[in-house]
C-alpha cells in the first residue's frame, strides 16, 4: 500500500477554492457502487506482463469497504480488462502496438483474453454472489463502446460512485475523470488504489481532489456511507 496522500499545499488551494476539504458529507449507500478496476492476475499475480506489484497491499481495505457497503444495501462492481483478438490482432490494436513493449506483447494479448487466467479476479480479494462483473477494453470503464457500466449504473439507480483498482493513475484516474463529467459524485479511495509509484498514485490523487471527485481513506468512505443510516 501506498504511503503518501495529497499534499498540504492542494488541500489548501483545494480550500481557497471551494471553503471545505471533502466535498460530501453523506452518501447514501443505496445509491452507491463501488467500481474496483484491474484486480485481476494480469495485474497482481507475481511476473505477470502488467504486474503492479503494490496492487497486492491493498486488498485488505477493498475487502473492508466492501463487507460495509453490501451490508447498507450498496452495490460492488468487479471491472476486469480483456480484450479479442483474431488472427494475432487485438480489438485494441493501437494499445497493443503502441504502449507495450516488444517483446511482452503476445504475452499481454493472451493474458487479456476474456476467461483466461489473466483475467480472473486476484486471490486476495473477497468476491461475494450479489456482486456484479464487468468488462473493458479501454482505459476508463466508461469511455463510449468500452463496456456497459454506464447503463448498469443508470439502470440501479447510482449517483454515487467509489473508485478503487489499479492503476491509480491509469484506468482509475481516467474512470473517475469521465464519471465526474457524467455528473456522477466521485470519490477515490486512496487506500484502495495502486500504482507503479508513489509518486505516479499521489499525483492522480492530486488531480482527483482538484478538479474531479473527492479523496478519502476507505475508512472515510465508510463513515460517510454510514452517516446516511443515522
Amino acid at each position: 500500500m501506498h504511503q503518501v496522500t495529497v499534499r498540504q499545499a492542494i488541500i489548501d488551494r483545494v480550500l481557497a477554492r471551494r471553503g471545505r476539504h471533502h466535498l460530501f458529507d453523506t452518501l447514501d449507500p443505496k445509491k452507491t457502487a463501488f467500481v474496483i478496476i484491474d484486480m485481476q492476475n494480469m495485474f497482481c499475480e507475481p511476473g505477470s506482463p502488467a504486474e503492479v506489484p503494490a496492487s497486492r497491499g491493498i486488498c485488505e481495505p477493498i475487502n473492508r469497504l466492501n463487507k460495509e457497503l453490501r451490508e447498507l444495501g450498496g452495490l460492488v462492481i468487479w471491472v476486469t480488462s480483456a480484450t479479442v483478438s483474431h488472427n494475432g490482432k487485438s480489438d485494441w490494436e493501437h494499445f497493443i502496438r503502441n504502449f507495450v513493449a516488444e517483446d511482452v506483447q503476445q504475452r499481454t494479448i493472451e493474458a487479456l483474453k476474456p476467461n483466461s487466467p489473466g483475467e480472473q479476479i486476484w486471490q486476495g480479494l473477497e468476491v461475494e454472489e450479489g456482486d456484479l462483473h464487468v468488462r473493458k477494453n479501454r482505459y476508463s470503464v466508461l469511455t463510449p463502446g468500452s463496456s456497459k457500466l454506464q447503463s448498469l449504473l443508470s439502470s440501479m439507480g447510482i449517483r454515487n460512485v467509489l473508485i478503487g483498482g489499479t492503476k491509480t493513475n491509469i484506468c482509475c484516474e481516467s474512470t473517475t475523470r469521465d464519471a465526474m463529467q457524467l455528473d456522477y459524485n466521485v470519490v477515490m479511495v486512496e487506500d484502495c488504489n495502486a500504482a507503479l509509484s508513489d509518486e505516479e498514485h499521489r499525483s492522480a490523487l492530486e488531480n482527483v481532489i482538484q478538479q474531479f471527485g473527492d479523496v478519502m481513506t476507505a475508512d472515510e468512505t465508510i463513515s460517510l456511507l454510514k452517516n446516511r443510516q443515522n
